[in-house]
């Protein structure tokens, strides 16, 4: 209070160019300045990569600021409440609000940023009536007819009620500025000023005063929560643009959502996920195929080096530039010999192995796994002999001579794709539930994303789910019994349940097998916002639930050292009616080998043990 001055006082920071001030926001305000929110949000470089990538797969130029805002495809998207990615409307109630209004207009979507907020929120149901004329739409005064009829007769602006205050009151923008600061913040010996100025003013201009006052008080509870159009316009029209872009250009603007969530394996998850059900393909990470980030490759999106664990941008980025440079490697020696051992560690290789991106050179990543140092090795001595002053015959001969790596049976399937996973933070090429498919078909189990999608409030839902363990977090109550959250995943998602503590006790080994494992679950949705309570009554291993309802396996084999084991496993579960198939990793021939005789899989833990022979890549049930 009192504070004048017209100098303001500054001082230069160092390395920085611009000056600052010490006066808040308030203060600076009374001295003539004004106050400014530079907001830097990293939707608008999606929107540019998004761009970029379009003139790059289809040669057109998107003037982003120049779509149009009645695009029938854009408003669809956003009826169907498929906005994942969709800036601001990416929530579940956010999802539901759009279903529920149904957008048609840009105006809609003004409201609904601005409705969809504590306080303006109990006006959305309200809204929806009025817009599908399922409620009456009224005013307090024709005056406010034109004032409110964009917005169904809710009052949902700050601009609103400046108006309001300007049409029927008789007050100056200034003024109705004033008041709106006053209504906004509270100001109690401010609003009994102006209650009295508004009320005579509308008197004044023929308002009855008991109307008047009506139109204050309405105007008093909304402005304490009311939103500035201006603000909500603009971050609409992003929406709208990342609403375009994900209708129009569907896997351009997914790769550039992935782009900027590089480092969030979470959030790249659920785009994977999200991509599936928008029927675009995520391929695996590769060397001779990915750029250090997300890009589009025939309609698919190409997973990023950078986005591996552990590799570090700059080394992918110089491995990438190597490769545009000198063309693709044609073999792990070119790739050693082209490489720099500076933007080169074991971590780094270790990542790229498991993650599956040197499949492309070698498929075997056990062997590429157990060469590590060998390659380090070469790497080193490789980037000495680029870099030394010697150009001899001999040293020239060195850089294109073969490395050899010693043999070693690939991983078992379900160990790759761990170590995958564990790579990439999530399964990508493929979830270890995917061999389970036909008999997890027999055993009548559900996905998470079917029970979870269609699950009403009130539901109990007693269902048979399968999937990998997450993680696995035991807890004590306060009564001493012990308890656990366990976390499973499918191939369409995560979902945790919980495990009371005789259920807990009976399947701790089982959980610590690392196996996938089959649960006998209820479900309970008791809030519409809330997520499902899952209860886990029982859990045993998938493969032992399969062998009871398997009719044959086919062993898939890409190591002959696997034959010796194959066989001792299997002689000790004969006279049956079940049949066995062998089929060999050939790249010329399409082999499948029936074994002779009959197998009882009387041992549930049979499975389990074919998959952890080394040289045996997948066993299917069929």
């Amino acid at each position: 209070q009192g504070f004048q001055t017209e100098e303001v006082k500054f001082y230069q920071p160092r390395r920085r160019d611009m000056p600052v001030t010490q006066y808040d926001m308030k203060y600076i305000e009374s001295t003539g300045l004004i106050k400014f929110d530079f907001l830097g949000l990293k939707t608008l470089t999606t929107i540019k990569k998004a761009a970029d990538q379009v003139k790059a797969d289809f040669g057109v130029e998107l003037d982003m600021g120049s779509v149009p805002l009645d695009d029938k495809p854009t408003y669809e998207l956003l009826q169907r409440g498929d906005t994942a990615g969709v800036f601001q409307f990416e929530s579940t109630g956010m999802k539901n609000v759009h279903k529920q209004i149904k957008p048609d207009r840009f105006e809609d979507l003004i409201a609904i940023v601005s409705l969809y907020r504590p306080g303006p929120m109990d006006n959305i149901p309200s809204y929806i009536r009025r817009k599908h004329g399922e409620e009456e739409i009224t005013y307090l005064h024709p005056k406010l007819e034109p004032i409110l009829k964009n917005t169904y007769g809710i009052m949902i602006y700050q601009e609103q009620v400046m108006k309001i205050a300007q049409e029927l009151a008789g007050y100056t923008l200034g003024g109705a500025d004033k008041l709106r600061k006053a209504m906004g913040k509270k100001i109690k010996e401010e609003m009994v000023k102006h209650r009295s100025i508004f009320v005579d003013g509308a008197v004044e201009r023929g308002i009855d005063r008991d109307t008047a006052t009506s139109i204050f008080d309405q105007m008093e509870k909304f402005a304490s929560y009311g939103f500035n159009k201006s603000h909500a316009a603009a971050y609409s029209l992003i929406s709208y643009q990342t609403a375009y872009l994900k209708a129009h250009y569907p896997a351009e603007f997914m790769s550039a959502t992935m782009t900027l969530d590089m480092t969030n394996t979470d959030k790249l998850q659920f785009f994977k996920d999200e991509c599936r059900r928008m029927g675009i393909e995520v391929l695996p990470p590769d060397v001779n195929r990915s750029g250090h980030d997300f890009a589009v490759e025939n309609g698919k999106i190409r997973y990023a080096l950078a986005a591996i664990k552990g590799v570090g941008e700059a080394n992918m980025k110089a491995l990438v530039a190597e490769r545009e440079a000198r063309g693709p490697f044609k073999s792990i020696s070119d790739f050693i010999h082209r490489i720099d051992i500076r933007q080169t560690n074991r971590k780094q290789l270790e990542q790229l192995i498991k993650s599956g991106a040197f499949d492309c050179l070698d498929k075997n990543r056990g062997k590429l796994f157990a060469n590590i140092d060998n390659i380090i090795q070469h790497i080193s001595s490789s980037s000495e002999l680029k870099t030394s002053s010697q150009s001899s015959l001999f040293g020239a001969e060195e850089m294109q001579a073969e490395v050899r790596l010693k043999d070693t049976p690939d991983w078992v399937e379900l160990e790759k794709l761990r170590l995958e996973a564990e790579a990439i933070g999530f399964y990508l090429s493929a979830h270890p539930l995917d061999s389970y498919r036909s008999g997890m078909e027999k055993l009548g189990v559900k996905s998470s994303g079917e029970v979870f999608r269609n699950i009403q409030v009130g539901d109990v839902i007693r269902a048979k789910m399968a999937g990998c363990v997450n993680s696995c977090k035991k807890k004590i109550s306060q009564k001493g019994n012990r308890f656990a959250f366990l976390e499973l995943s499918d191939a369409s998602g995560s979902f945790e349940g919980i495990l009371f503590s005789e259920t807990l006790q009976r399947s701790e080994e089982i959980i610590a097998s690392g196996l996938p494992l089959l649960a006998s679950v209820t479900i309970e949705k008791q809030t519409e916002d809330g997520d499902p309570r899952v209860l886990i009554s029982n859990l045993e291993t998938l493969d032992k639930a399969i062998a009871g309802v398997a009719s044959a396996l086919v062993i898939d084999i890409n190591d002959m050292a696997a034959v010796k084991p194959l066989k001792e496993v299997l002689s000790t579960d004969r006279k049956g009616l079940n049949k066995i198939y062998l089929k060999p990793d050939n790249d010329e021939w399409d082999i499948t080998i029936e074994l002779p005789g009959g197998y009882a899989f009387a041992d549930g833990g049979i499975i389990s043990r074919l998959k952890a022979i080394p040289g045996v890549s997948a066993v299917k049930e069929i």
